[in-house]
């Protein structure tokens, strides 16, 4: 079932029933990166698959991540009911749900940080940088090579072309502006001094292969969190979802299932 929140203003595919589970796409992919979850989810959750802004039918939102960040909190609000949502987001998806926790702390029930983090090295600010100049100067096909080997291993592209083809198509239909503002909104991010406002329990997860957001960054995330547990995920890079569902699902699940339990703090 397709539906609009935040006022029309954000477009979504809802599956299932149950406990709302939303799950925030990344920046190099679009809400297509949960297909191959999101019928195991569903048989347990309502999952609500967004468009975040900018992206498929959802409108932009001038501004850096606040913004993004704000108008998804307006579309979770939207979806009533008395449960409180749990957000899974992945990579881009993850930046902006740790910033709506951040900004909105009563809003998520838990959450799931997939190949995120709170702070880019000085190399990984510059890579961003890097792609958004070149986006501007030659468009999205100069940059697509680079992206996909943000999400995925050279091993994984080798052996799976026809899902590589897809990916890179999806990656062509990002609005050039949303990746740019993006790219700059993620360069300049630095969220550490508010991960203690961050109660909630979460569960922190990173592929060992992430080029992307390394598994470094997704340590001193879990570990700068009060109530928040670290899994690493071996063989898997940027968007686990899709290079491993299984394994992806095996350590979300028990997560997600748990209704009240203390999180553990990351080690």
């Amino acid at each position: 079932m397709r539906m609009t929140l935040a006022g029309g203003r954000v477009s979504a595919e809802v599956f299932g029933g149950g406990r709302p589970l939303v799950l925030f796409h990344s920046l190099l992919s679009d809400r297509a990166s949960f297909e191959r979850v999101r019928e195991p989810l569903a048989a347990r959750f309502r999952v609500v698959v967004p468009d975040l802004p900018g992206f498929g039918g959802s409108e932009p939102v001038p501004g850096g991540l606040e913004p993004v960040a704000d108008r998804m909190a307006e579309a979770l609000r939207d979806l009533g009911g008395q449960d409180r949502p749990v957000v899974l987001g992945n990579g881009y998806g993850g930046f902006v749900a740790l910033q709506m926790a951040i900004r909105h702390p009563d809003l998520a029930e838990r959450l799931v940080l997939a190949d995120c983090g709170a702070c880019f090295s000085e190399p990984g600010r510059q890579a961003f940088r890097t792609m958004a100049a070149v986006a501007a100067e030659k468009e999205l096909a100069a940059v697509t090579d680079t992206a996909m080997r943000r999400l995925f291993a050279p091993t994984f592209q080798a052996a799976n072309e026809a899902l590589m083809a897809d990916r890179r198509a999806a990656f062509l239909r990002t609005d050039p502006a949303v990746f740019r503002a993006a790219c700059e909104a993620l360069a300049g991010l630095d969220l550490r001094p508010d991960l203690a406002g961050v109660t909630v329990p979460t569960l922190v997860v990173v592929g060992e292969e992430d080029e992307a957001t390394p598994p470094a960054m997704s340590r001193a995330l879990a570990a700068g969190l009060p109530d928040a547990r670290l899994a690493l995920l071996p063989g898997c890079a940027h968007v686990p979802q899709l290079q491993d569902p299984a394994l992806f699902l095996a350590t979300v699940m028990p997560f997600l299932s748990e209704t009240g339990a203390a999180g553990i703090r990351a080690a």
